[in-house]
C-alpha cells in the first residue's frame, strides 16, 4: 500500500535538490544514542552515581526517533517524485522494517526473561500477562496506566516496565506515516515545523497540566504523575521536535549550502552542540522535584538540547560529528536498543533472585553484573538476530534457519539446541503467565489485615450492639515485690488490648490479624500510605472524643520523613496521662535512618515516650517479610 503525496501546488522540491540518503547516514547520532542509554542505564543500575535525573535519556531517544524517521519518510516521498511517480510513500514497506527493527529483539527479551522470572516466581511474576500483552501490542504505557502503575514507585517493579516509551514510540511509528501526507501539502518547510513545534507545545502543556493536578491533589510522583509521564498525548513533544527539526534543516544538512560550510560557522555550531552535549549530562545530575519544573520542565530543556546536538553532530564538516563518532560510541549507540530492553529486566531478576527488596538500593556488585549481562545479551542479540532480520527479512532469516537445520552436522546440532532453547523458554513464558499472580505477597498482607479489621469491626455496626465503652485510663503499675527479683526494681505489668489503641499505615494494617490474636480488644486505625501528619490529627480527634486509650501505640515511619514538631503534637495530643509507644520503621527507603534517629531523639528527651524496636526485628527475620520486605508475612 502506497500513499501518493503530490503537492497541489508548484513548491516540490527539483530532483537536483533530493538529499542523498539512502545507504548515508547522520553524523553523530549513534553518539548520541550511546549517550541517552547510558543516562538511562546508569540511572537505574547506579543511582548512587549522581544521576538521579538520567531518565532524561529517553527523551533523547524521543527526539532522535521524531527526527530519523521523519528524514526518511521525506527521502522516501522526495525518490517517488524523481523517479516520476509522485511523491510516495509505502505504508506496508514502512510498517514492515519497523517490524524487522523492532520485534526480534523484542520477542527474544520476553521469552529469556520470562524463563528467568518463571524459575524465581513470587512477586516478581505480579501482572506478567498484562506486562507481555502490553509489550508485544506496544501498548504498554496505556496498559500499565490502567493498572494503576507507577514508574517512580519502587516498591512494585514491573519487569518489562521500561517498554513504556518502546510503546511511545511505535504508536508514534504507526500514526505518523497516515498523518505525514497532509503535512506535506504546506508548501512551506518552516510552516511545517511550525506545525509540529506547536503540536510539541501544546503536549508539553498537557503533562504541566496533568502534573499540577497531581501535585494539588498531593499525589506527588505517585501513578497520576506517571499518567503524565507515559501518556502519548503528553509527553510527545520530544518526538514532534524532532519531526520539526526534520521538516526544517533535514534536507539541508544533507545537502548544505556555501555558507554552512563556512570555517567559522562550522567552529560556532561545533561550540553550540558540544554545549548541548555537556548540558543534557548537565540536567542529568539534577535532583528531579515532582512538579511541571521536571514535568515538562527539565524534559523540554533536554529535548531542545537534543535538537541543538542533532544539528551540531550532522552539520557538514561538524568536528562534533567526528567526535560522536568514534568507534566506542558508535558501537554502543549501533547496540544502543538492545540495551536499553534488557537492562531493567535483567536487574529486577537479578534483585528477585537475591531477594533484595524492590526499592532497595542497588549493591554496586549487582549493578555491574546487571551491566555485564545486559552488553553480552546486547551484543548477542545485534549480531544474531536483529542484524540478520533486518538485512534479509523474516521469510529469508526463516529460510536460512531451514537450511541450517539440513546441513552440516555442526550448524545443524548448533541450530537445533538454539531453536529447542526457544521453545522451552516460551514454554516456560507461557507457564509464568498462567501462574503470575495478581497481587505483590505485600498488597495480600495488607488486604487479609483490611478483612481482619472490618470483620472485627462488623458486629459493632448491628443495630442490637451495644457501643464498646471506651477502657479507662490508668497508669502502669509497678510491679510488686515478691523478694525473688535480684535486683529490685519495676517489672513489666502486662497490658490487655482493651487499654491500646494503634495508629498506623500500611505495615500495622498487616500486622492486624496477629495483634489482634495477641491482644483482644485492641483498637487500630490503619491505612495504607498514610503519613505522621495524618496520624497526629487521628490521634487528636480520638483524644477530643474520649476514645483515645491509655497506651497509645505509632507506627508511622514508612511512607515518608518524619518532624519534631509533629511529634511535639503528638505527645500534646496524648497527654500525660498516657504512655505513648512509638514503633519505628524498616523499608528500603532512604528516610528510614533519619525516621529511626528522630524517634530515638525524642525518645530521650520524654518520659512517657518508649520506642519499640521493629526494624531489629524486621532486620534479624526478614525471610518473614513479604517479598517487599516491608509488610509482614503471614507468618
Amino acid at each position: 500500500m502506497t500513499r501518493d503525496l503530490s503537492p497541489t501546488s508548484a513548491h516540490a522540491p527539483a530532483p537536483a535538490h533530493v538529499p542523498v540518503f539512502g545507504g548515508a547516514r547522520y553524523a553523530g547520532l549513534d553518539g548520541l544514542r550511546a549517550i541517552a542509554v547510558a543516562l538511562v542505564v546508569v540511572y537505574h543500575l547506579f543511582p548512587a552515581w549522581w544521576l538521579p535525573q538520567g531518565f532524561i535519556g529517553v527523551d533523547v531517544f524521543f527526539v532522535i526517533s521524531g527526527f530519523l524517521i521523519t528524514s526518511l519518510l521525506l527521502h522516501e516521498a522526495a525518490t517517488s517524485e524523481a523517479a516520476g511517480r509522485g511523491r510516495r510513500i509505502s505504508l506496508v514497506g514502512f510498517w514492515r522494517r519497523r517490524a524487522r527493527r523492532l520485534l526480534p529483539a523484542l520477542v527474544t527479551l520476553i521469552v529469556v526473561c520470562g524463563l528467568w522470572a518463571w524459575t524465581i516466581g513470587g512477586d516478581v511474576l505480579v501482572g506478567f500477562g498484562r506486562q507481555v500483552l502490553g509489550a508485544l501490542t506496544f501498548s504498554f504505557n496505556w496498559i500499565s496506566i490502567s493498572a494503576g502503575s507507577g514508574y517512580f514507585d519502587a516498591g512494585t517493579p514491573e519487569l518489562f516496565r521500561n517498554l513504556w516509551s518502546l510503546a511511545v514510540e511505535e504508536q508514534f511509528y504507526v500514526l505518523w506515516p497516515l498523518l505525514f501526507p497532509l503535512l506535506l501539502l504546506i508548501p512551506s518547510r518552516v510552516v511545517r515545523a511550525g506545525v509540529a513545534v506547536i503540536a510539541a507545545a501544546g503536549s508539553a502543556l498537557w503533562m504541566a497540566v496533568l502534573v499540577s493536578g497531581a501535585v494539588a491533589g498531593g499525589a506527588g510522583t505517585g501513578v497520576d504523575v506517571t499518567r503524565a509521564y507515559f501518556g502519548t498525548d503528553s509527553h510527545g513533544f520530544g518526538i514532534l521536535l524532532g519531526v520539526a527539526l526534520a521538516f526544517v534543516a533535514g534536507r539541508a544538512l544533507r545537502a548544505p549550502t556555501a555558507w554552512m560550510l563556512r570555517p567559522n560557522v562550522r567552529r560556532g555550531v561545533t561550540v553550540l552542540g558540544a554545549l548541548a552535549v555537556v548540558g543534557i549530562v548537565a540536567i542529568a545530575t539534577v535532583p528531579p522535584a515532582p512538579d511541571t519544573a521536571t514535568f515538562p520542565g527539565a524534559l523540554l530543556v533536554a529535548c531542545l538540547l537534543t535538537v541543538v546536538a542533532i544539528t551540531a553532530g550532522a552539520w557538514p564538516g561538524s568536528v562534533l560529528g567526528r567526535a560522536l563518532d568514534l568507534a566506542p560510541l558508535r558501537f554502543v549507540g549501533q547496540r544502543s536498543y538492545g540495551i536499553y530492553l534488557w537492562h531493567w529486566p535483567v536487574l529486577v531478576l537479578l534483585m528477585a533472585g537475591l531477594s533484595i527488596a524492590p526499592g532497595a538500593e542497588v549493591p554496586l556488585a549487582v549493578g555491574l553484573w546487571a551491566l555485564a549481562i545486559t552488553l553480552l545479551a546486547a551484543t548477542v542479540s545485534y549480531r544474531f538476530i536483529e542484524t540478520p532480520v533486518r538485512r534479509t527479512g523474516f521469510r529469508a532469516s526463516f529460510a536460512a534457519l531451514r537450511a541450517r537445520l539440513s546441513g552440516a552436522p555442526a550448524g545443524r546440532f548448533a541450530t537445533f539446541a538454539a531453536v529447542t532453547a526457544f521453545a522451552i523458554a516460551a514454554g516456560a513464558t507461557t507457564s509464568a503467565i498462567a501462574i503470575a499472580p495478581d497481587e505483590t505477597s505485600g498488597a495480600i498482607a495488607v488486604e487479609a489485615g483490611q478483612q481482619a479489621l472490618d470483620a472485627a469491626e462488623a458486629p459493632s455496626t448491628s443495630p442490637t450492639a451495644s457501643p464498646t465503652p471506651t477502657a479507662p485510663r490508668v497508669k502502669p503499675p509497678l510491679a510488686v515485690q515478691t523478694g525473688d527479683e535480684p535486683v529490685p526494681g519495676p517489672r513489666p505489668t502486662p497490658v490487655t488490648g482493651d487499654q491500646v489503641s494503634a495508629i498506623g499505615d500500611s505495615v500495622m494494617l498487616a500486622s492486624a490479624p496477629g495483634l489482634m490474636e495477641r491482644l483482644p480488644g485492641i483498637q487500630i486505625d490503619a491505612s495504607v500510605s498514610r503519613s505522621l501528619n495524618a496520624g497526629v490529627g487521628i490521634a487528636e480527634a480520638q483524644a477530643a472524643a474520649g476514645q483515645l486509650r491509655p497506651y497509645v501505640v505509632i507506627a508511622l515511619g514508612t511512607n515518608g520523613p518524619i518532624s519534631a514538631q509533629a511529634l511535639a503534637r503528638l505527645e500534646q495530643a496524648i497527654g500525660p496521662d498516657r504512655h505513648l509507644v512509638l514503633v519505628n520503621a524498616f523499608a528500603p527507603r532512604d528516610w528510614i535512618a533519619g525516621v529511626n534517629a528522630e524517634l530515638a531523639t525524642f525518645d530521650a528527651a520524654q518520659a512517657n515516650v518508649v520506642v519499640a524496636d521493629w526494624a531489629g526485628a524486621a532486620a534479624a527475620h526478614q525471610d518473614l517479610l513479604a517479598g517487599d520486605r516491608i509488610h509482614p508475612g503471614p507468618t
